[in-house]
């Protein structure tokens, strides 16, 4: 039976650091949004017809691989954005439990100003992720990854209040 963590929030909430700890204490995989964004960028330009269906392929693919497999556990990472058809997650939540699997869906928050602050760390700077903060902050102000459209979640974790160990601890104790 696998158990599936999707972890979600704007961008520089920490997904991707809460994940690799998340991975390293629980022994799960970790299949993280950039992994599918860049393979897909190689090749399309963001939001394009040809870039949403290559990430719509790998994702189904992928998931699809994993369930069929039945590892233990995988960790997806993934910003909700328009981009992003909005029966997606619904679908691969109902996908896991059809398979036999169970879901925990943990949204990771901060506020604006922190989010802010941390877009353009050398880490983001490092894998490629968005850091310009202009643009980021056009972004958050036009509500692109406005959450709205997502189940609710299992649990939401403020990053802002949680080190990277202790999100990990709150996700682990709804585990």
């Amino acid at each position: 039976m696998t158990t599936l963590i999707v972890l979600y929030g704007p961008p520089a909430v920490g997904k991707l650091t809460v994940a690799r700890r998340l991975a390293e204490r629980t022994g799960f995989r970790l299949f993280h949004n950039h992994l599918t964004v860049d393979l897909a960028l190689s090749l399309f330009d963001f939001g394009t017809p040809g870039f949403r269906d290559l990430r719509a392929a790998v994702w189904r693919t992928a998931f699809e691989a994993a369930f069929a497999a039945g590892i233990d556990g995988l960790i997806f990472t993934f910003t909700p954005e328009p981009s992003v058809d909005s029966g997606f997650i619904p679908g691969l939540l109902d996908q896991a439990r059809r398979a036999g699997g169970r879901t925990l869906l943990v949204e990771l928050t901060a506020p604006a100003e922190v989010l802010k602050a941390r877009i353009g760390t050398q880490s983001r700077r490092d894998t490629g992720k968005l850091t310009d903060p202009v643009l980021f902050a056009d972004l958050l102000d036009k509500g692109v990854f406005a959450t709205g459209g997502m189940p609710p979640p299992s649990l939401a974790v403020d990053t802002s209040q949680y080190s990277p160990a202790g999100a990990v601890d709150q996700i682990a104790q709804a585990l």
